[in-house]
């Protein structure tokens, strides 16, 4: 028996993709997005605190957060019940903060990885921890979820489609680092250079949709709607699988949803602009603007 727990997006589509695949009955401690993703995939959960699940598991199996301490604190609590611990960790940057609430550090006695890039990263940053190269679940069920999505029909006339995924990069630096432009810029400084310079993306671009991150708020992107003189609208009421099929091109800056458009076999730009850190991306198909 063990338990899973949850709170960000990313980690949630990882360790839900986890459970469906391994058509495992785990106890959920879940709070945040990862509610919605792990009941869109698995159906009504029963979700408990995690103090109550620890008593009855033999390991834990959780994601990390930077909106929430919820797995931080399921990491300090396995430890001091002596329940075995494991992180599966998403995406490839901020490890070490992951893991570190007010200077202190709880690590899993095990972390879990996806692919080599994250595994040589990772043990740099923490080289006395044991690190498992893992196929990531949410990734290799891409490919089957996406060839069942009938991409939506156009003229030629009606020209290129360009998604644009945030990664709300703003807030994350605020809660890990105190400062909004940590990076050298945050989500609206990406959107605006991406709108600034649409054209050398593709001459003959028609429509930009914009899809914010699950932890924001559309409302933060409404000022570009008539910011440029191509048909900007707000997204995110599909599935990103669903808007990735629909479109032609995915931006962004670092967006997990950038690596999931490559395995869609989308053409992929990363917007940040001049000054920012370069897009951490480990993949060499991702153009830079």
């Amino acid at each position: 028996m063990f338990a899973v727990c949850c709170h960000d997006a990313g980690g949630s589509e990882i360790i839900s993709s986890y459970v469906l695949r391994e058509k495992s009955n785990p106890l959920f401690c879940l709070s945040g997005p990862a509610v919605e993703i792990f009941e869109r995939k698995l159906g009504k959960i029963n979700n408990i605190k995690i103090s109550e699940a620890i008593s009855q598991i033999d390991w834990l199996l959780c994601g990390t957060s930077w909106q929430s301490s919820l797995e931080w604190k399921a990491l300090e609590l396995a430890k001091q019940k002596k329940v075995h611990s494991v992180t599966f960790l998403d995406h490839w940057v901020n490890y070490h903060e992951r893991f570190v609430r007010s200077n202190v550090k709880h690590l899993p006695d095990e972390i879990w990885v996806g692919d080599k890039y994250a595994k040589s990263i990772v043990t740099e940053i923490f080289p006395n921890s044991l690190i498992k190269l893992v196929n990531n679940p949410f990734l290799e069920s891409i490919h089957e979820k996406y060839k069942k999505i009938t991409r939506i029909k156009k003229s030629t006339k009606t020209g290129v489609r360009v998604l644009f995924v945030s990664d709300n990069i703003g807030e994350s630096s605020i809660q890990l680092y105190g400062d909004e432009k940590y990076f050298g810029y945050n989500d609206n400084d990406v959107l605006n250079y991406c709108l600034s310079n649409i054209g050398t993306i593709d001459n003959n671009i028609s429509k930009i949709i914009i899809r914010p991150h699950p932890s924001e708020s559309i409302k933060k992107f409404y000022w570009a709607k008539n910011y440029c003189n191509k048909s900007v609208e707000l997204g995110g009421k599909l599935t990103l699988l669903e808007e990735i099929a629909q479109s032609d091109i995915v931006v962004g800056a670092n967006s997990m949803a950038m690596i999931v458009a490559l395995y869609c076999g989308k053409r992929v730009v990363s917007c940040i602009p001049p000054g920012g850190k370069k897009c951490i991306l480990p993949y060499e198909k991702i153009e830079k603007l």
